[in-house]
């Protein structure tokens, strides 16, 4: 599973890429989780991404525009698991 956070460096792109970060820490298979934080502009376009922070996880974007909170994440995690 390829997770990535997608935003230019705000507080609140930070914040999610630290909140996913520590849901992913609470899985016991992390080895197939791999998270990026991706700053490129065009590649939110490419993937659908007109409001930062986004994210996404396998090319599919699920949130944009708001800080997931680390339980929130938990729970799409697991859904996609």
């Amino acid at each position: 599973m390829k997770i990535e956070i997608l935003g230019a460096g705000c507080a609140s792109c930070d914040q999610l890429y630290q909140n996913t970060l520590d849901a992913v820490a609470e899985f016991e298979e992390t080895a197939g989780i791999v998270v990026e934080k991706i700053n490129d502009i065009n590649y939110f376009a490419k993937v659908g991404v007109f409001m930062t922070p986004g994210f996404v996880i396998d090319s599919q974007p699920l949130s944009t525009g708001k800080v997931l909170t680390k339980t929130q994440i938990i729970k799409i995690i697991g859904e996609k698991m």
